[in-house]
């Protein structure tokens, strides 16, 4: 019987699985080797891309802008590496500004203290007897000298003003170790709602980076940790339209860069308030103005436009009603900050970020007027102290971020450390008025104080009737 031929079907079958298998291998080689040689290529080209950009463009924190708030120190070595502060000679000066000379009395580090706001708040503690030491990095957004005549009216009455950036936290840290502060009055800010558009790094590295390089230093390297109050904005309420507004309305829509600063550095008060027990107070100012004030604020621009005639903007609503502000005269918004310093009450953090001895304070108030006024009254009575009339545009508020309506409702201060307002828009114009035409030696009209002339009057009434 004859045997059968082999049956090669299988092993043929099992040449060309295997010839696939290899196929396959060789290109899945080939594909991983192509995607590895892709990967690192996509990297090199990246970190070529990022010292390109990082050679021919200033870096994130730092706008090319003049106007940036951004110190050069705060993406540099600090100014103790560079021997600008520090030694025996710095140390001295420095507790003698933050000494008290009252019993009791509070040691605070003002940052932004030749800031309109930070001047004012200085000279109040000193002249109560507190120690101040102030910090300001004199950025350009306006015009810098006005920063140091400020200056100079603070060393003036014993307030050293460092000039420095918020951002450099071994500077911080050094002045905590000299001076155990009681409290911190953070004032230090990139200010301004259309500037942002123009200059948004700004906003981060002044309202957010350096908010979080202050907390750092003060939860994690003070000894004894301060109680910290620090400026928000009424910005944050956005575009809220409950009026006035109040504390326990929403904020989670606002209507500009500047104010969403704001609202994420109440967030992150929030969270170095749970986390290190740091006691912190926010403030939310309402349109502040005043003597020394900020020369980007409608009230002073437009009086200097008034003066050299040169015509003002006015915004109104597109359905024709006027754009209304609660305007807060300085030395009602200093009542304020005092007040909140006042009343913070101690850290419960451990020096070092370890764990808090229980709840600390945290705290947001409303520092406003309560009597929001179109802003064409307040060019009114300019116009009536200066003695001279505006030469108006009047435009649709464009959306830029700013808001129709802004209005204080200051309940919660009053009750907490008796907060009153009592300066209505035209005494404070007039005391603004006075202190703009002394200070840049403007001819106009003579301004009348009111107030001072009834005085006058009623002194030589008395005098007529002995």
């Amino acid at each position: 019987m004859m045997a059968s031929p082999p049956d090669t079907s299988k092993s043929s079958k099992l040449e060309r699985y295997n010839s696939y298998l290899l196929r396959r291998v060789s290109s899945a080689k080939l594909i991983a080797a192509s995607s590895h040689l892709l990967f690192r290529a996509t990297v090199l080209a990246g970190l070529v891309l990022i010292f390109l950009f990082l050679l021919h463009y200033p870096p994130l924190l730092l706008s090319s802008s003049r106007y940036s708030s951004a110190s050069p120190h705060s993406n540099h070595r600090s100014l103790l590496s560079s021997g600008s502060y520090g030694g025996g000679s710095w140390e001295r000066d420095v507790r003698r500004s933050a000494a008290p000379r009252r019993p009791d009395g509070l040691s605070v580090l003002v940052t932004g203290a030749a800031g309109f706001v930070g001047t004012h708040c200085s000279l109040a503690l000193k002249r109560r007897g507190d120690g101040v030491v102030g910090l300001d990095n004199f950025n350009a957004y306006y015009d810098p000298a006005l920063k140091r005549s400020r200056q100079a009216l603070l060393s003036g009455h014993g307030v050293l003003v460092l000039e420095a950036d918020i951002n450099d936290g071994a500077l911080l840290a050094k002045l905590f170790d000299v001076v155990p502060f009681s409290h911190v009055l953070h004032l230090a800010a990139q200010a301004g709602v259309r500037y942002a558009t123009r200059n948004p790094q700004s906003y981060v590295a002044s309202n957010v980076a350096g908010l979080v390089s202050l907390f750092e230093v003060a939860a994690k390297h003070a000894d004894p940790q301060p109680a910290v109050v620090w400026a928000s904005s009424s910005s944050v309420y956005g575009l809220n339209t409950e009026a006035p507004f109040s504390e326990i309305h929403r904020t989670d829509r606002p209507a500009s860069l500047y104010a969403a600063t704001k609202k994420a550095g109440e967030a992150i008060a929030h969270t170095y308030n749970h986390i290190y027990g740091l006691s912190i107070t926010g403030l939310r100012f309402f349109t502040v103005y005043g003597p020394w004030g900020r020369p980007d604020m409608a009230y002073f621009s437009f009086t200097k436009s008034i003066l050299s005639g040169k015509p003002i903007t006015l915004f109104r609503m597109p359905d024709g009603n006027a754009v209304q502000r609660d305007f807060t005269y300085i030395d009602d918004v200093v009542m304020g900050c005092l007040g909140a310093l006042n009343t913070a009450k101690k850290s419960t953090g451990v020096p070092g970020g370890g764990k808090k001895r229980g709840p600390a304070q945290l705290r947001v108030y409303n520092l406003g007027n309560t009597s929001p006024v179109p802003v064409a009254e307040m060019v009114r009575i300019l116009e009536q102290l200066l003695g001279k009339k505006a030469k108006k545009n009047v435009v649709t508020l464009p959306q830029n971020g700013d808001v129709p309506f802004t209005h204080a409702n200051v309940s919660l201060a009053k009750t907490d450390f008796g907060y009153r307002p009592t300066t209505d828009l035209a005494t404070g114009l007039r005391k603004f008025v006075k202190w703009y035409v002394e200070y840049y030696g403007v001819q106009t009209p003579k301004v009348v104080d009111k107030d001072a002339g009834a005085e006058e009057k009623e002194e030589e009434g008395a005098a007529a009737s002995a």
